[in-house]
């Protein structure tokens, strides 16, 4: 009888991971986590949009451009009726404008898809003011995100829309 219950626990103790396995099992899991972490969203800076980017580019026609509270004089955002455009590192991010979106003065959309990022502009067109023969300034918000729909950029602003 003592040895079976000797043999009993033998044979329990061997049933049982051996400290290699547990080690293995542990590193898959902590691989499975790490892989299935999400790292947190880039923040982006977004250049001005000058006169020379513009004719660089031709980026020509009617619509909407947003300069940022505090930011100076230059644009961060142009939205046309076809495409919008942003300012990267110095590199032109083209979008194109969603047709399913809601269209805002002068042609320009809602919301613009890219590969790496997607834009909406939103703007009070209740409280637009003529600042010119063919332009209206409005309040407005630019909310830029990610292939995750992330906010990564943020700003309000002074928003003119015209040809």
């Amino acid at each position: 009888m003592r040895w079976t219950l000797v043999f009993l626990t033998v044979a329990i103790a061997a049933c049982g991971p051996t400290p290699e396995e547990e080690e293995t099992a542990r590193k898959q899991a902590v691989a499975e986590v790490e892989a299935n972490q999400e790292p947190p969203p880039e923040q982006l800076t977004l250049d001005p949009i000058r006169y020379r980017e513009i004719e660089k580019h031709q980026l020509y026609g009617a619509g909407c451009s947003l300069v940022p509270d505090g930011g100076g004089l230059g644009a961060v955002v142009l939205a046309l009726a076809e495409e919008g455009f942003l300012i990267r590192n110095g590199e032109l991010l083209r979008f194109a404008a969603d047709a399913g979106s809601a269209e805002l003065p002068y042609l320009a959309r809602q919301r613009y898809t890219g590969r790496e990022y997607s834009f909406t502009l939103d703007l009070d067109e209740d409280e637009g003011k003529q600042s010119g023969v063919e332009t209206t300034d409005y309040r407005g918000r630019l909310t830029v995100r990610d292939s995750s729909e992330r906010v990564v950029y943020q700003a309000e602003g002074l928003t003119q829309c015209g040809a």
